[in-house]
């Protein structure tokens, strides 16, 4: 059996899991790209549920490309760090696209 890490990165334009084995090696790998949205000069937006879809996916892609024997005992996460998303804290529901850390307003 092989116990593996899943990375995820969440970044700017695009989402990607890949999982490791514990030699460094590269076992699987899939990145999707999400939707860049620009209503105003120097606004830069993402749709929360879009990024979180998109996530999911490609973890779910990734692991489908493992063998039966082997196991993820951890997982990692990087995202974009200083992107913005608010949320009702009743519903989980974010009531805004998220910021992100290219926009202006964010000065």
């Amino acid at each position: 059996m092989s116990d593996l890490i899943l990375a995820i990165d969440q970044g700017t334009t695009s989402s990607r899991a890949i999982v490791f084995a514990p030699d460094g090696r590269m076992v699987a790998k899939a990145q999707q790209e999400f939707s860049q949205h620009f209503p105003d000069d120097g606004w830069v937006e993402h749709n929360p549920e879009e990024i979180w879809k998109v996530t999911t996916q490609v973890c779910r892609d990734a692991l489908d490309q493992l063998s039966g024997d082997q196991r993820v005992l951890g997982i990692g996460i990087t995202n974009q760090r200083e992107t913005t998303v608010v949320w009702d804290k009743t519903t989980g529901t974010p009531t805004y696209p998220a910021i992100v850390w290219q926009d202006r307003r964010t000065a």
